[in-house]
């Protein structure tokens, strides 16, 4: 199998004065892990998609395949899934592919935490790692400040395999995503506070008016709002994913899926930074500029080719930027009153006889 290496591995080789030149150029590393390959100029080139790969070569931990590739089709995601036996369970949790996969959730635990997409205890983040089996956060525990062990194992219906501490309750959401959208990977459930502004308002961003918007999430729905932890919820979430992988939660939050943990949290990240653009804009302009029906055409051909999901794949151009639900350049300023009729005849009674009075 491909060797797996996280930043924890490559600080140590360099601790202990060891040649970093002998990492294997198929290595899979962690985001972290590149960086300080990078600061040392001896990042190995991106490893070849396992399509591109020798039939048979690399096995995952226990002789199961290693995970699908980012841009694997729903069909191959599901076939190459390991399947892990009951027994395999704790020694599969223990694994250094998962060890990995730990190390890049505390991570993007910590980015969540340090831009203030999370307060509290909030948020959650999972990544699928087997055919019925979901690595994620634990409850009551800042994202900013993980640690792998603090991560849990859980079955499809949300029970418990490995793990010293509990759960998070939202994993029921994760799982119902994962079960209706077969190419996700990984979620990012946090409170982003611009987008969480539309989800509060109810209201989706509007489109069409940044182009790594549109490619990479394009239309975000508003999910009816639900009991955080309920299955209530989770389907009603899940119900939008087919076509959506970024989710506005009315009066809640947002949550993302990708191939990736990372790429799940990228999502995260795009939308916050445009909501706020938007209400930017919407302070300087009553009117902002929107991208041209036939370059957002171009934009979703782009987004077909790296197998994203858009609702708007074959409508008309003319429908591609409706708009007609953003009541944009609404502001929190009091209305003038309006005035009471019989005050005003008594306030014109009082000037005609002040203005009388005075001519005597």
């Amino acid at each position: 199998m491909n060797k797996f290496l996280s930043a924890r591995d490559v600080q140590a080789l360099l601790r202990s004065g060891g040649d970093l030149s002998s990492i294997p150029t198929d290595a899979i590393l962690t985001p972290s892990a590149r960086d300080l390959l990078l600061e040392n100029q001896l990042a190995p080139a991106v490893p070849p998609r396992p399509a591109q790969r020798e039939a048979g070569r690399g096995e995952g931990p226990s002789g199961m395949p290693p995970a699908p590739a980012y841009f694997a089709a729903p069909a191959q995601v599901q076939a190459e899934w390991p399947q892990v036996a009951p027994h395999q369970i704790e020694s599969f949790f223990a694994s250094p592919d998962l060890s990995g996969l730990k190390d890049e959730i505390c991570g993007i635990g910590r980015r969540l935490w340090q831009r203030a997409y999370v307060d509290g205890n909030g948020g959650n983040i999972s990544v699928r790692v087997a055919a019925e089996l979901v690595l994620c956060t634990p409850t009551l525990v800042s994202k900013g400040f993980m640690t792998p062990a603090d991560l849990c194992l859980v079955d499809m219906e949300g029970v418990q395999k490995a793990g010293v501490k509990k759960r998070t309750s939202e994993v029921l959401m994760h799982l119902e995503m994962y079960k209706a959208q077969p190419a996700a990977r990984s979620i990012v459930h946090a409170h982003p506070p611009y987008a969480t502004g539309f989800a509060v308002a109810g209201l989706s961003p509007p489109t069409c008016m940044i182009p790594e918007m549109e490619v990479f999430c394009g239309e975000v729905p508003v999910a009816p709002y639900g009991t955080p932890g309920t299955i209530e919820m989770s389907r009603m979430v899940a119900a939008l994913v087919g076509q959506h992988n970024t989710i506005l939660m009315a009066n809640h939050g947002v949550v993302s899926w990708g191939r990736s943990v990372e790429d799940a949290y990228f999502k995260m990240e795009i939308l916050e930074a445009y909501c706020r653009t938007v209400l930017v804009a919407q302070q300087v302009s009553s009117a902002p500029n929107v991208i041209p029906a036939p370059q957002v055409r171009e934009l979703l051909t782009i987004k077909q080719t790296l197998g994203l999901p858009d609702p708007r794949f074959g409508l008309k151009e003319c429908e591609l930027c409706d708009n007609s639900d953003w009541r944009g350049g609404v502001t929190g300023a009091t209305p003038a009153p309006t005035p009471d009729a019989d005050v005003e005849v008594l306030v014109r009674q009082i000037t005609d006889e002040i203005v009388r009075a005075l001519g005597r």
